[in-house]
């Protein structure tokens, strides 16, 4: 058998009608990034740039017969888990990922959009923390997730890192908080790790903030920037970084579109479009 010479990463999440984010923007980055993506679709929703007006669930039968036909076939090098949808989807997934042997597994608690629709239903965020925490090799919640995860407000840098360490202490095995819901000039981004001793060990990754609209999808373009950094073999710490430095660059290049009335997209090929 030849030796496999590209990566092979796999989202499940849900389906974005306006094409920035979820599946659409995981598979862009992937593409953008030099891998090849596949992905298993949990739900379906009608979004633009301004609001979500509808969200239909796939049946998690149905969703679990995705994840067996993609791993029944190819090698999946990393896993992105955006929008689960409900208690029925997290279980089902859960159970087909644990069997497998996924090397990397980056969990973005998708529960609410920007424009205020509720992608997770509430009942299914212990399941989330109980089931997928212990799988994940990294968690990327924004501030309102981990305020949700945890119980804590969150306000500050400290209020980050004391966030950080208790979803850590939930089962993750590293952590990167999202800050970009904090007042202030900068975007201050917290990577929590466990050091050699098992303690808690805090990466801030700190940039200017951009003054544009096209923020739509970015959590989902950096979580699966990571996964698709972690399938080509770069350490966590790495991945990371390099994952931060490319949706920096997407949305600085974002400007270039003019979609919609609200939040537009991203760039995810500012690098290949003149």
């Amino acid at each position: 058998m030849k030796k496999k010479t590209y990566t092979c990463v796999l989202t499940i999440a849900g389906s974005d009608s306006i094409g920035g984010a979820g599946i659409q923007a995981d598979l862009k980055t992937f593409s953008a990034l030099g891998c090849y993506g596949a992905s298993v679709i949990t739900a379906v929703t009608a979004q633009n740039t301004t609001a979500v007006t509808g969200i239909h669930a796939l049946p998690p039968e149905f969703v679990q017969q995705q994840i067996e036909a993609v791993f029944s076939d190819i090698t999946v090098d990393a896993v992105k888990i955006g929008m689960l949808a409900n208690d029925a989807i997290t279980e089902a997934v859960a159970r087909q990922l644990s069997v497998r042997k996924v090397k990397n597994i980056v969990v973005d608690p998708v529960m609410v959009s920007t424009s205020g629709a509720e992608l997770l239903r509430s009942n299914a965020i212990d399941l989330l923390k109980e089931k997928f925490f212990p799988l994940s090799t990294i968690v990327t919640p924004n501030i309102p997730e981990a305020e949700a995860l945890t119980g804590l407000p969150i306000k500050s840098k400290s209020d980050m890192e004391n966030a950080a360490t208790t979803i850590l202490s939930l089962g993750a095995n590293a952590v990167l908080l999202k800050g970009g819901h904090l007042e202030g000039p900068k975007c201050s981004d917290c990577l929590c790790l466990s050091d050699t001793q098992g303690k808690p060990k805090m990466i801030w990754l700190e940039s200017k903030k951009i003054d544009t609209k096209n923020t739509h999808g970015t959590g989902c373009t950096l979580s699966s920037a990571i996964t698709a950094y972690l399938g080509k073999g770069y350490s966590l710490e790495r991945a990371v970084k390099d994952a931060h430095a490319y949706v920096l660059a997407a949305i600085r290049s974002g400007t270039q579109y003019k979609l919609g009335k609200g939040y537009g997209p991203v760039h995810h090929f500012y690098k290949y479009w003149k």
